[in-house]
């Protein structure tokens, strides 16, 4: 008698369980008592990471239990309230999952493409058990990769946040050159390209626009499909940062054209993300800027006028919404520059 296959969710629990690096033995009471912080706390960091509540199912592993004590760690010690331990889980599972679906899309395409995974069976026995060998192959790599960069951006994170303190006094606040850059005609192009042809375009702006801005001495803040917000400390950075963007796509038919704003002056940093009047109004020169043009504000035009690689140029002063009345100006490469 032959022996029968596994479920298609039992092949599923042993995949994800293999991700987990434990099984799932624990339920969230148990979880909680075990680790000594209240239930409704417990299930509160839960909700934060980004998860739905799972009731009295047996979901929770031994690691789940350690990361909790960790974190409650903290809390004792006063280095974190409740508050602010579920804004730190939060941040990280912004930022996880974001990474986490990337990397189960991209390795899931290019398992395919190298005949792992049958996608017409993928929990078949076969295409199951050379998805588990490739897991054992990369978990380990992935986790040190992900714990190597994480010290690296926390390492450039706290030496801006010490710079940023010792000139305002205040971590959170900043002075910064803030940059959006916006897809033209994104809406209308979305609406004709298929599933996958959108995902690379979208893939691909991203990627290109990334690699520029950090190449151009900037800092990308975060990107929303067509748009991407990033910042730098010095606007002549942002500047050429904008420029090489504005001509990246320009030479590239496949890509849509690009319009940017520039606005320097105080920034608020928070949990990642910058905030403020600055920010507010490089977003609403982008909304009036042209394609293939980037309009600065008044600050930004004033540092870089004796910068020899730009063209300033001002154009009519713009009513701009919630702001009032602006004067942009024409950002340009000089000849020969």
């Amino acid at each position: 008698m032959s022996e029968q296959a596994p479920r298609p969710e039992d092949v599923v629990d042993a995949l994800v369980e293999k991700v987990l690096g434990t099984p799932r033995s624990l339920r969230h009471d148990e979880v909680a008592e075990l680790s000594g912080v209240p239930l409704v706390e417990a299930r509160r960091l839960w909700r934060a990471m980004g998860f739905a509540d799972v009731g009295d199912t047996v979901a929770f592993t031994e690691g789940d239990l350690g990361a909790l004590r960790e974190l409650e760690s903290l809390v004792a010690r006063d280095l974190l309230d409740r508050d602010d331990a579920v804004e730190v889980t939060r941040a990280l599972g912004l930022t996880t999952s974001r990474l986490a679906d990337w990397q189960a899309d991209t390795f899931g395409r290019l398992l395919a493409e190298n005949g792992v995974l049958d996608l017409d069976d993928p929990l078949g026995p076969t295409s199951a058990a050379a998805l588990g060998r490739e897991l054992d192959l990369l978990l380990p790599v992935l986790e040190r990769l992900l714990v190597h960069v994480w010290r690296r951006q926390l390492a450039a994170a706290l030496e801006r946040g010490l710079a940023d303190a010792e000139a305002s006094g205040e971590v959170e606040t900043g002075h910064l050159t803030v940059g959006f850059a916006d897809q033209v005609g994104f809406t209308r192009l979305s609406r004709r390209l298929e599933e996958d042809e959108l995902a690379r375009l979208v893939e691909r702006f991203e990627s290109r626009s990334a690699d520029i801005v950090v190449g151009s001495g900037g800092r990308v803040i975060k990107t929303l499909g067509d748009e991407i917000l990033f910042v730098a400390a010095d606007p002549a950075a942002a500047a050429e940062a904008s420029l090489r963007l504005i001509a990246e796509h320009e030479a590239d038919e496949e890509m849509p054209r690009l319009r940017i704003g520039l606005a320097t002056g105080v920034v608020v940093t928070r949990r990642g993300d910058v905030f403020g009047t600055t920010v507010n109004l490089a977003n609403r020169l982008t909304a009036v800027a042209r394609p293939d043009t980037v309009l600065v504000d008044a600050a930004t035009a004033e540092v870089l006028h004796d910068e020899p690689a730009f063209t300033l140029r001002p154009v009519p002063p713009r009513a701009v919404r919630g702001i009032g009345l602006v004067r942009p100006v024409l950002l340009g490469r000089a000849p020969g520059a």
